[in-house]
């Protein structure tokens, strides 16, 4: 045999093996590529249901919290009022204080008061001309 000859079939050899391990190992390098992306989906899904686990828990301690908070400012102005409430003489005396509190703060021209039916004095007499 020729020096050419034995090149030939050692090339044609090689390509026969390098053909074998294409065909061979292309269909198991496909069917790992393909699980282990199907480990990194679930791997990705699994972080995802973990990082919403912890914001709902995250909101609920915020909510327990604000709701704490509200209780507590709540008792402070119930207990404020009990205080400003007894110190004025009981609930009405309170409820004139508002009043007092409201007249003070409104920029109104004309107030009605109250008497002691309950209706406003009403001023007919401001409207007409003079």
């Amino acid at each position: 045999m020729n020096k050419n000859a034995g090149c030939t079939l050692a090339a044609v050899a090689a390509a026969v093996v390098i053909l074998l391990v294409v065909l061979i190992g292309y269909p198991q390098y496909r069917v790992y590529s393909q699980r282990l992306a199907g480990e990194a989906a679930l791997a990705e899904a699994q972080s995802s249901r973990q990082v919403a686990i912890l914001e709902a828990r995250a909101k609920k301690e915020s909510a327990i919290s604000l709701a704490e908070a509200e209780v507590i400012r709540a008792k402070g102005a119930a207990e404020a009022n009990a205080i400003l409430q007894n110190s004025l003489g009981g609930p009405e005396g309170y409820l004139r204080y508002l009043q007092i509190q409201a007249l003070e703060s409104s920029k109104a021209s004309l107030i009605y008061v109250p008497t002691e039916g309950g209706l406003p004095v009403t001023e007919a007499r401001r409207l007409a001309p003079q």
